[in-house]
């Protein structure tokens, strides 16, 4: 937090003058202490061991120190616990300097910290969601849309320069399958009425004759081939399906307000991918196996041979092969600072081969970072269970619409069928930050939409609640107010630490209607303070935050 710094450099400074230790170094170990909706406590708290050292009379020393310590304009309340010292700030003043802060930079509060001064800003690549072309937008690519979205949007407002890449599956054997197939399964009137379904209907039936077939196996490859070389006919189909699918994909990232500076793909990187491989030769990297396949030999220090594949036997190449491309590719055009792939954890030995490759051909794969997660299971609509990312979405949302409903909320909305696709797509954005990131979870529709609890729906409850409160506030323009009149438990808790539960008890605690005029006013500008930063954390998460339910 912002005025957490000023507030914490007040200490160290005071603690500096006693122990003779630079300000600079004890900032570092002034920590805020964490919140508690049963009590209240001090602000923050000094671990003095690793400054004062363990030789000799270390209790005496603190004891010593912790006497010396004097009131000020800052602190008006010292603490001891088993070493370490507690502070307590002076409520007035923190009231008016969070208050202050929070309405000169609205929603950049937080990102001036000093706290962050140590990371380095620069351009950062994120690569994210990624669904295959010719398929419907599978619900297994929602996570890494939400997370890596996630990570575009603080890295953006940590100050980087952020480039968001949908890198689409776009290239690979399944389509061979799939254009050798549509010749015998498709139908380009269903094609145009619902291309991703009836791509994936074509799939499905191709897969399966081809499990039994020979004959559709060699076509698939040779397909795949006249891809690879460029045949007329081939491109021109697969540029087909790819259009359409795009098109239908862009329909699923407008409902969940996500949007892409680049929309790559591993067929980009077709012909730079043969670059690769005479890369590889050059630096005699490339080792021919028996069969004719090309390899990459990872081993490190004298370690037992580790091979990773980048050519079949018949020439083609691999998805690693284009990904070395594009990550080489990305590296001079962009050269960026930091590049993030943001895909589920069976991917990892891919990306660990990837970065090995990188390195062995002299480039700085320290630079890129691969953020890995779970899947998620048992996630079913009424109907059963859930193959695309649509289904989960219109499942949310007439969940949502039933429950308001039920509630009697929905009337209060001027389109309930948006306010409830935006609090549905709420609830599973929290369901899945709640979920454990490396690990496999299974998810509840019942927990996801509960309207308390650590859920989405709280989330845009109390923000609407917040927002329905300024509808009273009639002396907006007025930026004074008197601090005195924020002095309540739950006002101070709910500045120090700006938890929407905590906003959510200042709401029961801290009437606006029936206070006077100098109480009401400076709860508004609480609650409306309060507001601010609750919304700006929720559309960091990816959360269209909205203002009745």
């Amino acid at each position: 937090m912002v005025m957490a710094c000023f507030f914490r450099r007040a200490i160290a400074e005071q603690v500096s003058r006693l122990v003779d230790v630079p300000s600079e170094k004890i900032l570092h170990h002034i920590h805020a202490i964490p919140a508690s909706r049963k009590r209240s406590s001090n602000d923050f708290q000094l671990h003095l061991r690793s400054l004062l050292g363990d030789a000799g009379n270390y209790e005496e020393k603190v004891q010593n120190l912790a006497h010396k310590l004097v009131s000020d304009s800052v602190v008006n309340e010292f603490g001891l616990s088993r070493g370490v010292l507690t502070f307590k700030v002076h409520r007035p003043l923190l009231v008016e300097k969070v208050v202050a802060k929070i309405r000169q930079d609205g929603a950049r509060y937080g990102f001036n910290s000093a706290l962050l001064s140590d990371f380095t800003k620069g351009l950062a690549l994120v690569e994210y969601s990624s669904p295959n072309i010719a398929k419907k937008f599978h619900v297994g690519h929602l996570r890494s849309t939400i997370i890596g979205n996630f990570i575009a949007n603080l890295k953006a407002a940590a100050g980087n320069e952020v480039i968001r890449v949908n890198y689409l599956g776009d290239w690979g054997l399944q389509f061979g399958l799939l254009g050798a197939g549509f010749s015998r399964f498709g139908c380009e009137e269903k094609l145009q009425s619902n291309a991703l379904q009836h791509l994936f209907e074509v799939y499905v039936k191709v897969n399966e004759a081809a499990e039994k077939d020979e004959e559709m196996k060699r076509s698939a490859r040779e397909f795949m081939r006249e891809l690879e070389s460029g045949n007329p006919q081939a491109i021109s189909l697969w540029t087909h399906f790819r259009g359409l699918s795009i098109e239908e994909y862009a329909k699923v990232y407008k409902r969940l307000g996500v949007q892409f500076d680049e929309y790559s793909g591993e067929s980009f990187y077709r012909e730079k991918s043969q670059d690769i491989l005479n890369l590889l030769r050059s630096e005699n990297i490339l080792q021919i196996t028996k069969d004719g396949k090309g390899v990459v030999d990872l081993k490190e220090n004298g370690d037992m041979p580790v091979y990773a594949t980048v050519m079949r036997s018949d020439g083609t190449t691999l998805y690693l092969t284009r990904d070395i491309a594009a990550a080489i590719d990305r590296m001079e055009k962009y050269n960026f600072d930091k590049m993030v792939y943001v895909t589920d954890k069976s991917q990892e030995a891919h990306f660990q081969n990837l970065f090995k490759i990188l390195k062995k051909l002299g480039k700085d794969a320290n630079r890129c970072h691969h953020v890995m997660f779970g899947r998620v299971k048992g996630m079913q609509t009424r109907k059963g269970e859930v193959v695309f990312l649509e289904d989960v979405l219109d499942e949310a949302r007439a969940r949502m619409l039933h429950n308001m409903a039920k509630a009697g909320t929905s009337k209060a909305t001027e389109d309930p069928v948006d306010t409830a696709e935006k609090i549905g797509i709420a609830a599973l954005i929290i369901q899945d930050f709640k979920g454990p990131l490396q690990a496999d979870y299974r998810f509840n529709w019942d927990e996801a939409l509960q309207s308390v609890g650590d859920t989405g729906v709280f989330l845009q409850y109390t923000h609407a609640r917040l927002q329905s409160l300024l509808t009273m506030w009639s002396t907006r323009g007025e930026e004074d107010f008197n601090v005195s009149c924020l002095q309540e438990p739950s006002a101070i808790a709910t500045l120090q630490h700006l938890l929407s539960h905590l906003a959510n008890v200042a709401h029961h605690s801290l009437q606006v209607k029936g206070s006077t005029p100098e109480v009401a006013h400076a709860r508004l500008h609480f609650f409306n303070t309060i507001r601010v930063v609750l919304a700006s954390g929720m559309q960091l998460l990816g959360i269209t935050p909205v203002d009745k339910m």
